[in-house]
């Protein structure tokens, strides 16, 4: 009779164990169970050795013995909680009673064992302790997500052949693990694009963390993407985890990854070739399972010809590349847009629905839609609140075009352009000329407003010039 074969441990999550006993015995039995089922494990013999090691490194699990020559596994572990140390600590002894074990939980202890244990004892305490670790990443990420994330573009709302398209691609590219690049103007709904991929994908019960590159501080963008160790971040501070590690298992999102600087464009890469991350400070290689999913509103190609984004970069980012279309290339999606916008704002506002009118959305579809389908977001939430559809927002002279529909019917580019860009400088008039302020009104980036006000200018400028002396 064939022997029988050994189970197959059960998948673990990605982690950094770190074992300190004084019994070689007890460390290699721990180094060799764990290793093959949670990743790196480190080991030490005493607490002065174990604190080496965790000042160089990042753990999510410590398995400290209570009884060590020199320091008590108890003292460095209150010394530990003191530095900000927030990694799960299972405690293990020979000798303890009540208070001792008491004493551990108090001083920070996750779980408590006595030896001599059995393999499944501390296989379901580590178990316990970096499922608590992962549940706190989760937890994190969400608090992150109700603070930073504005409300979604909801761009993916449509029946016209270009939204059909997207979803299908969409659909096609989730299942496989490639990295994604999303194009397309701001507003198109791009972090909605690369939700959909995720909440598609075998990742989708992973988390997914989205960072704006736009927003982080050159200096700080290291610190946010890959964390630091103890100390490295200034001072004697608690060393941190970065997104990377947040995004364990799941999808990390890199929108305007045109923003990112330089130097960490080549840190990136590799990342993206080596699948690990070095803390900053730390002599940590820390392997990531995530998946990258980046986006732009800039032309990448541009940017690579006028020296601003690595070539290579942009090649390991463009496996996939899905452009999102622009709401002006399909308004037969506006009526499903308002629609869906009105259901979903006005509970939240707490405001009755309102209703919109045929010829309202005539008006709506006349217009050119600079900042896409956030801008038409705005636009509803506004009107939620004042009680009707404020369309005069788009036209200032909408009175005069209700007096001549003819007109009106006839109108061509030129003139939807003329109006795009006396709603637009009406909004800056309206903020005293903020052009930061008027871009959020607008549903538009900063630099595509000054993009088209540039334009105009210049317009203006050559106009006057080729006017007879």
């Amino acid at each position: 009779m064939p022997p029988t074969p050994t189970p197959t441990p059960p998948e673990w999550p990605l982690a950094h164990l770190l074992v300190v006993d004084d019994e070689a015995g007890m460390r290699n039995f721990l180094e060799k169970t764990l290793a093959s089922r949670c990743g790196e494990v480190h080991s030490a013999a005493d607490a002065e050795s174990g604190d080496e090691l965790v000042r160089r490194h990042r753990f999510d699990l410590l398995i400290l013995d209570i009884t060590l020559p020199g320091k008590s596994g108890i003292a460095w572990l209150r010394e530990l909680r003191e530095r900000g140390f927030g990694g799960e600590v299972v405690l293990i002894t020979a000798f303890a009673d009540l208070d001792t074990a008491i004493e551990a939980l108090r001083a920070g202890a996750s779980d408590f064992i006595l030896k001599p244990f059995r393999v499944t004892q501390i296989l379901n305490a580590v178990r316990r302790g970096l499922e608590r670790a992962n549940l706190q990443r989760e937890n994190w990420v969400l608090r992150r997500a109700l603070l930073q994330r504005t409300p979604p573009a909801d761009g993916l709302i449509g029946r016209s052949i270009a939204i059909k398209g997207l979803q299908s691609a969409l659909q096609r590219v989730a299942a496989v693990n490639s990295t994604v690049l999303l194009t397309g103007e701001s507003g198109t709904g791009k972090e909605l694009a690369a939700l959909a991929l995720h909440r598609n994908s075998p990742r989708r019960g992973g988390p997914f963390v989205p960072v704006n590159c736009a927003t982080m501080s050159p200096e700080h963008v290291e610190h946010e993407l890959f964390g630091h160790a103890h100390g490295a971040a200034g001072g004697s501070g608690p060393g941190r985890d970065g997104l990377f590690v947040y995004a364990q298992g799941g999808t990390l999102f890199l929108d305007e990854i045109g923003d990112l600087p330089l130097p960490l464009q080549a840190t990136l890469l590799r990342v993206l070739e080596d699948r690990r991350i070095r803390p900053v400070g730390s002599e940590q290689q820390i392997p990531v399972d995530v998946r990258i999913v980046a986006a732009t509103n800039r032309r990448l190609a541009d940017e690579v010809a006028e020296g601003r984004f690595r070539a290579d970069l942009y090649y390991r980012l463009q496996v996939v590349e899905i452009n999102l279309p622009p709401l002006r290339s399909h308004k037969e999606d506006i009526p499903d847009l308002v629609e869906h916008f009105i259901a979903t704002l006005a509970p939240q506002l707490g405001v009755a629905p309102m209703e919109v009118t045929a010829e309202e959305l005539g008006y709506l579809a006349q217009y050119d839609w600079p900042g896409n389908v956030r801008e038409l977001r705005n636009l509803i939430e506004r009107s939620l609140i004042l009680g009707a559809l404020n369309v005069s927002a788009l036209y200032q002279g909408l009175s005069r075009m209700q007096a001549e529909p003819r007109a009106r019917a006839a109108a061509g580019p030129t003139d939807l352009h003329a109006l795009e860009k006396q709603h637009i400088l009406s909004i800056l008039d309206s903020v005293g000329g903020d052009k930061t302020r008027a871009a959020q009104l607008l549903g538009i980036s900063r630099r595509t407003l000054e993009r088209r006000v540039a334009e105009w200018s210049e317009a203006t400028t050559t106009s006057r010039a080729a006017r007879p002396a």
